[in-house]
């Protein structure tokens, strides 16, 4: 059973995943990986939040950045996204997009293309959740 799940919008953010599978990788934390997009493969996305057994998920979007917030509304497990640098606002237009989440709808969020930072928190969640 892994602990965390790391969830791309697009196979051209593994560049990012990467960073944040290796830091896991450092904690002994268990991982999977998969690459599913809230508007490409919303019933995949659906199902795969529903029976996965991660404690916490990394979601990693860019654009409109919709994933991190579309897995939020899906689970009440924690919910860190990560915002990817873009061609033409590097970043910003994901950034506001994971940022600005509606009430009872929370989604951490780290800086644009900090897979690592990601990571560390999904650590520190981990960690938190099994001193309590």
């Amino acid at each position: 059973m892994p602990l965390v799940s790391i969830i791309c919008g697009s196979s051209s953010d593994e560049e990012i995943a990467k960073k944040a599978w290796e830091v896991l990788k450092g904690y002994d934390i268990s991982y999977e990986y998969q690459v599913l997009s809230a508007h490409r493969d919303p019933e995949q996305l659906d199902d795969y939040i529903s029976k996965s057994d991660a404690q916490v998920f990394i979601c990693i979007a860019g654009l409109a950045a919709a994933l991190p917030g579309v897995v939020a509304s899906k689970t009440k497990k924690p919910v860190i996204g990560v915002p990817v640098s873009g061609k033409l606002m590097g970043g910003l237009d994901a950034l506001l997009s994971i940022v600005q989440m509606p009430k009872g709808v929370p989604v951490a969020c780290v800086g644009v293309d900090n897979g690592e930072n990601a990571a560390h928190l999904a650590a520190r969640i981990l960690e938190s959740s099994t001193s309590l």
